[in-house]
């Protein structure tokens, strides 16, 4: 383990481990100060049932940078790819179609095509939705999919981009409007800002406006966010988030209406007196622990994916919605991990990510790993 110590955050409890150094990005090196002890209120840590992954497989490999995954109905899985702008259709038995190169991505730094999400009346619309970086901005688009890529339609512009923090993931929550995760490219000021789209988690409607009940009739609906790659809902459906942190903390949040979540006056837990227009997250660790990526829900666990730390977390989620300490899987052993789904079958679905000019990539990579959960 490296040198250092850090803590693990959960709601009402804090647990003590090794931590490692942490990054200003995605994947940098910048090596901060000791960290200050933080602690959150009273309360216990969720216990319950915890869910044990099993060996991994390789599904696929010989990709690059696949960054995002959606399944459709039947169990094919959209995959697209991040530098070459390329969508995929990935079958469960690993077999691999290009349905086309996506018009109008720009590619550069920690942009290209990102986010990938299936509309949930997928069945009577055909409708796909990316997110990318274009010329101009960062945007989502949509296309009716019978098998090849038809013209994307711009549902959504403006997203801010940059070199780094494009955000870009996208997913439908349980109310069937879509969610956006966007980052605040490196003007820190974006993130307060609701007037941009910048550093904020968006919802919006399936054709891209506004989306009913949103706090602040935009389509914000939660901001003070560094750079969102990750949402996930449990059971129960309430929402969660990773972001990333600069010198100290990485994150998962509870997303709830309307919060404030700090970026960029505070990074992790709020130390001192509190603001109370800040929301706390749920957990943390050091950026040289996690710089958490893809983030899912499965068998009572939020399962989040580190591309600097380069280990796949499993942390616990009671039926209240406390989470538990978290526990590290397949350390050093596949690289960088980017995304990591749900798959019909109840398995995960998880991408490695070590062609993206941060990683070693080793024979076989980018590949897609199948995790049974038992």
């Amino acid at each position: 383990m490296p040198i250092g110590i850090r803590r693990i955050i959960a709601l009402g409890a804090a647990t003590t481990v090794l931590a490692g150094c942490t990054s200003a990005s995605e994947g940098g090196s910048r090596t901060p100060p000791p960290l200050p002890a933080a602690t959150t209120g009273g309360g216990s840590p969720a216990t319950t049932r915890v869910a044990a992954p099993g060996e991994p497989r390789d599904l696929v490999t010989g990709l690059s940078v696949p960054w995002a995954i959606a399944f459709l109905p039947g169990g094919d899985a959209l995959v697209t790819e991040r530098d070459s702008a390329r969508l995929l259709r990935v079958t469960p038995r690993g077999s691999v179609t290009e349905v086309g190169k996506v018009p109008g991505v720009v590619p550069g730094g920690e942009g290209g095509l990102m986010g990938v999400a299936v509309s949930p009346s997928y069945d009577r619309d055909r409708f796909v939705y990316l997110y990318f970086t274009a010329a101009d901005d960062n945007r989502v688009v949509r296309f009716r999919y019978d098998g090849r890529l038809a013209a994307p339609r711009p549902i959504v512009t403006g997203i801010p981009k940059g070199a780094n923090h494009n955000g870009g993931r996208i997913a439908f929550g349980p109310d069937k409007m879509l969610y956006i995760g966007t980052g605040e490219i490196y003007q820190r000021e974006l993130a307060q800002d609701r007037g941009s789209l910048g550093g904020k988690i968006l919802r919006v409607t399936p054709d891209g406006g506004p989306a009913p009940g949103n706090p602040f009739s935009s389509r914000v609906w939660t901001y003070g966010h560094r750079n969102v790659q990750g949402l996930a809902w449990d059971d129960k459906g309430r929402m969660y988030a990773t972001e990333f942190g600069q010198d100290r903390f990485d994150e998962i949040n509870l997303i709830e209406r309307g919060h404030n979540y700090g970026w960029p006056d505070v990074e992790g837990v709020q130390q001192g007196r509190r603001n109370t227009r800040y929301t706390d997250p749920l957990l943390t660790w050091s950026t040289g622990e996690a710089s958490p990526s893809g983030l899912a829900y499965a068998s009572g666990s939020l399962w989040a994916a580190g591309l600097r730390g380069r280990r796949l977390w499993q942390v616990p989620v009671d039926a209240d919605g406390r989470v538990g300490r978290p526990i590290a899987h397949y350390e050093g052993r596949y690289g960088r991990l980017r995304a990591v789904v749900r798959a019909p079958d109840g398995s995960l679905w998880v991408t490695t990510s070590n062609k993206d000019g941060r990683g070693d990539p080793a024979r076989g990579d980018d590949r897609i790993l199948v995790i049974p959960l038992r």
